[in-house]
């Protein structure tokens, strides 16, 4: 079984009111009728512990608590829950203070953190900002680089690493030698 993602003009709708479901992009254009993109945000509340996510989005998540099982049909499994800290970049490293009696100055607060849902879905409308085509260290050295927008550092942390060149072969050790019949394979040579 698939899953059938909403089709909506936001994150809020698909959760509410989506225009329909759809698993493929060319379904989700059959029902929006214009061009869509697949993303996943964030919506909702930031709560404190999964298990106060799970009792707020009771029935729409796989709980596997014993007092409340719940598992979700697998067409409808487009939602998840995220671990998420929220707040200001985290300070630098304390330097001593040796003031009023003490050593270290007083910590900054730790920020909020705790668990957010996702969704998935098909959003109507032009697709988001697209990660440039080289990798983040060749973006940003490239003499005349334009600096980045926020929406594009985004998705340069999505996109996964690629290899700067390709990989060498690997070397043989002092006590390996290739097998006669398949030189492919290395043997032990003590």
């Amino acid at each position: 079984m698939t899953i059938l993602y909403p089709v909506a003009a936001n994150a809020q709708a698909a959760l509410a009111s989506p225009l329909g479901r759809a698993a493929r992009e060319r379904e989700a254009r059959g029902v929006a009728g214009e061009a869509v993109a697949f993303v996943t945000e964030e919506v909702g509340a930031l709560y404190a512990t999964r298990e106060a996510a799970l009792d707020a989005y009771r029935g729409r998540l796989d709980d596997e608590r014993t007092a409340s099982k719940v598992q979700v049909a697998p067409e409808d499994r487009y939602l998840s829950l995220r671990a998420v800290v929220e707040g200001p970049a985290p300070a630098p490293p304390l330097q001593p203070s040796f003031a009023e009696g003490r050593r270290w100055p007083k910590p900054p607060a730790a920020p909020r953190s705790g668990f957010r849902l996702l969704v998935s879905y098909w959003r109507i409308g032009k697709a988001p900002a697209q990660a440039p085509k080289d990798q983040a260290r060749t973006a940003r050295r490239r003499q005349g680089a334009a600096p980045l927008s926020a929406d594009e550092v985004r998705a340069l942390a999505r996109q996964p690493l690629r290899p700067v060149r390709p990989q060498q072969p690997l070397d043989i050790g002092l006590f390996e030698a290739p097998a006669p019949e398949a030189p492919h394979i290395l043997i032990p040579d003590d």
